[in-house]
């Protein structure tokens, strides 16, 4: 740990900043600030100017010539800001930082003093330790349960299953570890902390249980040789830091054949069934909650890169913001268009859009679909589910979807958006993760 003065422009506010998950870049990163956090931005601004400064280090990480902000990124951005008014995202907020810069008393500071850490796993431990309150915007803001979320499926850590212990022990069992090099475990676990990474080595930790997804010798293979790639030190922390660097390591090992394929596929129910003991008998049904929003609030797994920026702000107003039995009109446009965009995602990524870029909906759906079948993501069933979304009934279907958002004759319910959501949310989760 050391403490040093940097300048302000070699200062990057984080655009993977936990608070938001991955963006695109700084502005979007900043943009991001203030669409969610208006009010305690200003706020904190206008302290910042009162008083001159910032009184506690941003506490930063080398890269590439800058400095990368993990802690502090409010305050960071609001002295950008303040020094160049221009950089802020809307013309109101132009004049707002113009006029905290022309009432500044003195010299705005070109530098500032930060606290710097090479190590990242202990900027992660430093991020999980720290707690304080927010000050009414003054101080630090607490991480709320979205936040908390995607530090764990970045990081791997609190997130109750360890899938390092899991991996070493089978891979122990099997006798495959990488000789007497130890696994670095941190890094393990990070590469994996998300189950659409964990499903492309044919592993799933779903609810809590680390099991096979994909044929067991399959699947050892690929993670012997992640265990020793990671253990000769061949990728490092810097390899597997973001959702992109897992990605590419990934498509990598893809690329030489090592992740299990669509052959390796098994069967789980069968499986699954070999162990089962005879069930208890059921306790009576309770009646099932109403549903508030579209979206259940729970964990779908989705890893969300940069890229998904605008999906993934659909995707929350979906599933925190927009209630169903107050929003379903505002609810069937997003939902409609979340389907729309996670599908073509999916067919730009897995490089199908020439064939189909300029077909209606119904047909990308299909055509997606059917690719992920034949990568035995999605089973024949269900596609024979998504093959009948034209016509499936009056209701669930892509015509309906459409017909909410340019009939003025059909308006939407709250039971039949639910219905359409649980039709389409294997398909949108599988093409957000592609």
């Amino acid at each position: 740990m050391t403490y040093r003065t940097i300048a302000l422009d070699k200062l990057d506010v984080n655009q993977a900043n936990d608070r938001h998950g991955e963006l695109e870049n700084e502005t979007a990163a900043i943009a991001w600030l203030f669409s969610s956090h208006g009010a305690q931005m200003k706020k904190l601004a206008r302290d910042i100017a009162s008083t001159g400064g910032i009184y506690e280090p941003p506490l930063v990480y080398p890269s590439d010539g800058k400095f990368v902000v993990y802690d502090g990124n409010r305050r960071t951005t609001c002295l950008k800001l303040i020094a160049q008014p221009k950089r802020a995202p809307s013309i109101e907020l132009q004049k707002f930082f113009s006029d905290l810069h022309g009432k500044w008393n003195g010299t705005i500071p070109t530098v500032i003093m930060c606290r710097v850490e090479t190590d990242r796993d202990r900027i992660d431990e430093i991020l999980f330790r720290r707690h304080t309150g927010s000050q009414g915007g003054v101080g630090q803001a607490n991480w709320d349960g979205r936040m908390k979320t995607t530090f764990v499926n970045r990081t791997g850590k609190g997130g109750g299953l360890n899938v390092a212990d899991e991996i070493e022990e089978r891979l122990r069992e099997a006798k495959m570890l990488p000789g007497r090099k130890k696994i670095p475990r941190t890094n393990l676990n990070r590469l994996l902390s998300a189950e659409a990474f964990r499903n492309r080595v044919g592993i799933s930790c779903n609810k809590g249980k680390f099991q096979f997804i994909r044929k067991e010798d399959a699947s050892l293979t690929a993670l012997a040789r992640i265990a020793k790639d990671l253990a000769d030190k061949k990728i490092t922390l810097d390899d597997v830091w973001d959702v992109g660097r897992k990605s590419a390591y990934l498509d990598q090992l893809e690329g030489e054949g090592i992740l299990p394929t669509a052959a390796d596929a098994i069967e789980l129910s069968k499986a699954s069934r070999k162990t089962q003991v005879k069930p208890l008998p059921k306790p009576k049904a309770k009646k099932p909650e109403r549903r508030t929003h579209l979206i259940p609030q729970e964990d779908y797994g989705v890893a969300w890169a940069g890229r998904l920026q605008r999906q993934r702000a659909i995707w929350e107003e979906l599933q925190f913001a927009l209630e169903l039995e107050h929003h379903p009109n505002a609810i069937a446009v997003l939902c409609r268009v979340l389907l729309e965009q996670s599908v073509d995602n999916y067919l730009v990524r897995a490089k199908l859009q020439t064939a189909v870029e300029h077909d209606p909906l119904a047909k990308k759906i299909i055509s997606s679909a059917e690719d992920l079948h034949q990568k035995a993501k999605i089973e024949k069933r269900y596609l024979e589910v998504i093959r009948k979304a034209r016509t499936i009934d009056a209701i669930i279907s892509v015509d309906t979807l459409n017909k909410y958002v340019h009939s003025s004759r059909l308006a939407p319910s709250p039971d039949h958006l639910t219905a359409i959501w649980d039709t389409f949310a294997e398909l949108i989760v599988h093409c957000l993760n592609e």
